[in-house]
């Protein structure tokens, strides 16, 4: 005959038996560490633009992490694991995006969500995700949603609706453009008939909100217009993801690389602009 402590034991034994498994899983999901996408991907676009080899603040653990996945794979030498996404990281992460199938701008070793995950399977989360999102018509152009959104955003703040003149995934486009407009987050904004305050205006909400935004001129080898990229859009061009690292290190985003003569805000992502 049982008696009820034996019982009890009985069942609490059987409940540990039971749970510890689950337990044990949880325990080892939880001890990986987590990658931050979104300072990976300011470090990709700013530190192959950068003279020296300062690391971007906030970036080092998780590029640390990626460029140990990397070495793994046998795509980078150890010289190269110091938590810089330099050049010789983007050509890496080009070549692991290649291996998993991807072409043009999708190899551009600008990590996207999916390949970041891929590679650190049983390595590293990925946490921070950043989405371009889908493809959608605004204004008569093609945006991708997170695009759609930040421009949204700037247009409330200034209390008007712009005219895009070129929107993104549009391969060769203007000339002048350089590639910049062949994956997402780009966009050019005809700037005619606005006074040169309103202008300055629709570029500090621009880049209040997110985007690396400069006035461009005839002097400069364009018509007048607005040219826009959306910082950390995972969709980036080469051209464009130079161009966005450039605007972090002060620069214009130009072949030139003169200093940045847009108005001067706090230079934020989409996210961290949400984020407030």
């Amino acid at each position: 005959m049982f008696t009820k402590a034996a019982v009890l034991t009985a069942l609490t034994a059987a409940t540990f038996a039971v749970a510890a498994p689950a337990q044990a899983e949880t325990a080892a999901t939880t001890a990986l560490p987590g990658a931050n996408m979104e300072a990976v991907l300011k470090a990709a676009q700013i530190d192959p633009r950068r003279a020296d080899d300062t690391q971007t603040p906030g970036a080092h653990d998780s590029v640390l992490l990626v460029e140990q996945a990397l070495q793994a794979k046998g795509l980078l030498d150890s010289q190269y694991v110091d938590g810089y996404f330099g050049t010789t990281t983007i050509s890496a992460y080009s070549q692991y995006q290649k291996s998993l199938g991807y072409t043009g701008i999708d190899a551009s070793g600008l990590p996207g969500k999916t390949s970041l995950e891929k590679l650190g399977e049983g390595r590293y989360t990925v946490t921070n995700a950043v989405s371009a999102g889908s493809q959608v018509t605004y204004h008569g152009k093609t945006l991708n949603t997170r695009t759609k959104a930040m421009l949204v955003a700037a247009e409330g703040k200034v209390g008007f609706q712009v005219t895009l003149t070129q929107g993104s995934y549009n391969p060769g486009g203007v000339d002048a453009s350089a590639g910049t407009h062949d994956g997402g987050g780009a966009m050019d904004i005809s700037v005619s008939g606005m006074s040169s305050t309103t202008r300055t205006n629709l570029l500090k909400a621009l880049r209040n909100v997110g985007f690396a935004a400069w006035y461009r001129t005839p002097a400069q080898g364009f018509d007048y217009h607005i040219h826009a990229m959306a910082v950390s859009d995972p969709d980036l061009s080469s051209g464009a993801q130079h161009q966005t690292g450039d605007y972090y290190l002060g620069m214009n985003g130009l072949a030139g690389r003169g200093a940045d003569d847009g108005p001067q805000v706090p230079k934020v992502t989409w996210e961290e602009y949400q984020r407030g």
